[in-house]
């Protein structure tokens, strides 16, 4: 097997940063050290790797898990593919990704399931897996699933594609109850929604603007649902994973639930650490998501709740492409969701560094939040570190080597736009690597051909 040496890199893994090297063989790292490219060790690999790369300083971490990403494939392809969204995650510096079951059909059923484990491994860039999705009336598919190749249960309390919204009371206590895997939770009330926007509908005269999307679907059906999450995982001791948290209020329950032993944990996206309900005036329907984004003192309360002690567990991006007409009119009729896996880890990247609520925090922590623990929280094996024996997903980045604002045009994503045009994020991506084969380097187009399935263990445990 081919050997690649990656010396003279800036090493950011498990709470630590040194200078040092990693050795490539094959699809697995060999051996992993610290010291300069003259060290007797590095000097001695470099004379017998098949490659040696010479890192110039630059920072290497683990790849990207990113556990949440709707990739539109089946159904709704027209927005992006399993093949066009995992090249733009690959140029994102994510080398594994966890795609959700709202697709058309939706992913309810195993064989559903089986269907997407085989289009992935003929296209896919990035290393794969899979929710099944939970409906009032699937619990036997959920119990017959082999949950060595699937990430979990997702789980919808708010309206979603397709027949994917779980409202029977009786039906999620016995989800809950007899839930063979993790649970993975869009928590939004359904009913406060509703209610919301039929108020506001009247309020408006028929036509609601987008920049009142945050009252469409408001705080109060988060909190609500996150809430309802909590009680049903204290009562039946379910393993819990709330998806991308929008509130303070929600962050102040998880806490808690924490602290008194509930197997709860929470992940939050990119888009509720840089806008908030003020940014709609310039960015209008591009920062339209689902739960919605909220208040500045939202977004301030998020960014601390990534700091270490915190109660985020995971960033993850819910990267959900839409075409641009598709995004187009006012907060009911404007599709809800955005294009963020190519940028992900360089928007954590820039608010490490420059955002004030993230002092004395650095690249180390981002690794922690986007490989380390989305490795740990989904028993993913074999990834997520920079370990000898662990499979090769790793991505060399120029921490200032991007000068320029993002614009539209670098867009890999099909859809072709991005909310973060015209923001500068200084951080590139020089290189990705996946199971040990370089599938992106900058400037030239992402490969395939490298992937694999990803393999789910016990969750809630390191590796």
């Amino acid at each position: 097997m081919a050997t690649t040496l990656l010396y003279n890199a800036e090493i950011a893994n498990e709470g630590r940063r040194f200078r040092g090297y990693v050795l490539v063989d094959g699809q697995k790292i060999g051996q992993v050290g610290e010291g300069t490219a003259d060290g007797a060790e590095c000097m001695r690999l470099k004379q017998t790797a098949d490659r040696a790369v010479d890192c110039g300083g630059r920072l290497l971490i683990p790849g990207v898990i990113d556990t949440h990403v709707h990739f539109r494939d089946p159904g709704l392809t027209e927005k992006g593919d399993m093949a066009t969204e995992s090249r733009a995650a690959v140029a994102g510096g994510v080398t594994s990704v966890v795609d959700m079951p709202n697709t058309k059909p939706a992913t309810v059923t195993c064989a559903a399931l089986g269907d997407k484990i085989r289009r992935a491994a003929e296209v896919s860039a990035a290393n794969f897996g899979f929710f099944i999705g939970a409906t009032n009336d699937n619990a036997d598919e959920l119990l017959k699933a082999d949950y060595s190749r699937t990430a979990g249960i997702k789980l919808f309390l708010g309206s979603s594609t397709g027949n994917m919204l779980v409202d029977d009371n009786n039906t999620l206590e016995e989800l809950f109850a007899s839930a063979p895997a993790l649970i993975a939770v869009h928590a939004e009330d359904e009913a406060t929604i509703r209610a919301a926007r039929e108020r506001l509908l009247e309020e408006c005269g028929g036509s609601i603007p987008v920049e009142r999307h945050p009252d469409v679907r408001p705080r109060e059906a988060c909190v609500k649902a996150t809430r309802k999450t909590i009680e049903l995982a204290r009562k039946t001791g379910a393993r819990v994973h709330i998806c991308h948290l929008s509130t303070a209020e929600e962050l102040q329950l998880v806490s808690e639930a924490k602290a008194e032993g509930v197997k709860v944990t929470a992940e939050t996206c990119p888009q509720y650490l840089l806008f908030d309900r003020n940014d709609f005036q310039r960015a209008g329907a591009r920062i339209k998501c689902n739960p919605a984004i909220k208040e500045p003192s939202d977004r301030i309360a998020l960014l601390r709740a990534l700091q270490p002690g915190g109660c985020i567990d995971t960033i993850a991006t819910d990267h959900a492409p839409h075409l641009p007409a598709q995004k187009e009119g006012d907060a009911l009729t404007a599709a809800s969701g955005m294009p963020m896996v190519q940028f992900s880890l360089r928007a954590m990247l820039e608010l490490v560094a420059s955002d004030p609520q993230l002092e004395g925090c650095g690249p180390e922590r981002v690794v922690e939040l986007m490989c380390h623990r989305p490795a740990d929280l989904f028993g993913i094996k074999g990834r997520g570190y920079i370990r000898e024996g662990y499979w090769a997903d790793l991505v060399l980045v120029d921490p200032l080597g991007c000068r320029t604002a993002v614009s539209d045009s670098e867009v890999i994503s099909r859809c072709g736009w991005t909310p973060l045009a015209g923001m500068t994020l200084p951080a590139r991506i020089e290189m990705t690597m996946v199971n040990g084969t370089v599938v992106y380097e900058a400037g030239s187009d992402p490969q395939s051909g490298a992937a694999m399935a990803l393999e789910f263990g016990t969750t809630g445990e390191k590796p």
